[in-house]
């Protein structure tokens, strides 16, 4: 057996953080944890988030995938805000098993205001009660009614991106797939931050983070295992679930792809990226020595983290115009 090599440090700031916070956030998630996982806060309310910024919170309840319960977003929205500029469609993490549509709302809160863009963020079901393809089918129809409300929102349906982080990164990813292939709506870009992409655990960085950090190896079984049961590892797992099975990324938006060095999903990333750039595609990607899963958002005061932050906002910019 070859041994694991060691993985890359963490950056001095983050790493101090990290061991500061302790047993706040364990490194390691398995399936007896996930109940308790959902009855604590894993993001500030979004009464919290909202608070300072000139952005309207609003819920809709929308149809769901043919046969499958309704879905409910939140859309937010400039006070004051003009028709006519950029979509952000927004698909949340939470590693397939946890989480909710207002995890990572403080990035669209900021790209709303900061480029009067209208944000739709998708409440979709979760694994295991609701396994592949739920979550992505989910997703996909909340993209599919965001474009086609673009009038009634206020946003250019030509200025329309997908943006999520980590299992919302890989849901982004399975969409735009889903997009391509069956002729949906056009996308302008997709925003996969430290996305979940790859089902079969087996690359190196995925065995150097293990028992340390933020979701290391363990917590990727439990999601991948929570999603798609005894499909997993296997042939019949599709490629809207688990996008590194894709032997084809042609056809795709524009990306802007980006990881850690000392995360799980460092070289199933980096892959990916590779993947886009061997069939002629556009990705631009970052990858963050020093980091752990999910950093920016963890430890967001990082000098580390709003560089990150910082180049993300600026690329979504550019891709929109705005």
């Amino acid at each position: 057996m070859i041994p694991t090599p060691k993985a890359p440090p963490f950056d001095v700031e983050l790493g101090s953080t990290l061991a500061a916070l302790g047993d706040l956030l364990n490194p390691t998630l398995t399936p007896d944890m996930i109940s308790g996982m959902r009855g604590g806060p894993l993001t500030a309310p979004i009464e919290d988030q909202l608070a300072g910024h000139a952005v309207r919170h609003e819920e809709r309840i929308i149809p769901g995938p043919e046969g499958a319960p309704d879905i409910v977003v939140s859309i937010f929205t400039k006070i004051g805000h003009v028709p006519g500029g950029p979509g952000i469609y927004h698909t949340h993490g939470g590693g397939m098993i946890i989480g909710d549509r207002f995890l990572g709302a403080d990035m669209l809160i900021e790209w709303v205001e900061l480029m009067d863009a209208v944000a739709v963020s998708v409440e979709y079901r979760l694994a295991p009660e609701n396994p592949d393809p739920a979550p992505v089918e989910d997703c996909y129809a909340g993209l599919v009614w965001t474009a086609a409300h673009a009038e009634e929102l206020g946003f250019d349906p030509q200025r329309l991106i997908i943006a999520g982080a980590s299992a919302g990164g890989g849901l982004a990813a399975g969409v735009s797939l889903l997009a391509r292939d069956r002729g949906g709506p056009a996308l302008a870009g997709q925003v996969l931050i430290c996305p979940m992409l790859d089902d079969r655990n087996e690359t190196v960085s995925s065995y150097q983070i293990d028992g340390f950090g933020l979701w290391d190896r363990t917590s990727n079984d439990t999601g991948w295992d929570a999603l798609l049961g005894d499909r997993r590892k296997t042939a019949e797992v599709s490629i809207y679930a688990a996008p590194a099975r894709a032997t084809d990324l042609s056809g795709l938006p524009p990306a802007f792809i980006d990881v850690a060095t000392a995360e799980v999903f460092r070289d199933e990333v980096v892959a990916y990226a590779s993947g886009i750039w061997a069939v002629g595609g556009v990705a631009e990607l970052h990858v963050w020595a020093g980091g752990f899963h999910g950093f920016d958002m963890i430890v967001p005061q990082a000098a580390l983290s709003i560089q990150a932050r910082d180049v993300r906002t600026k690329w979504v910019r550019r891709i929109l115009g705005a």
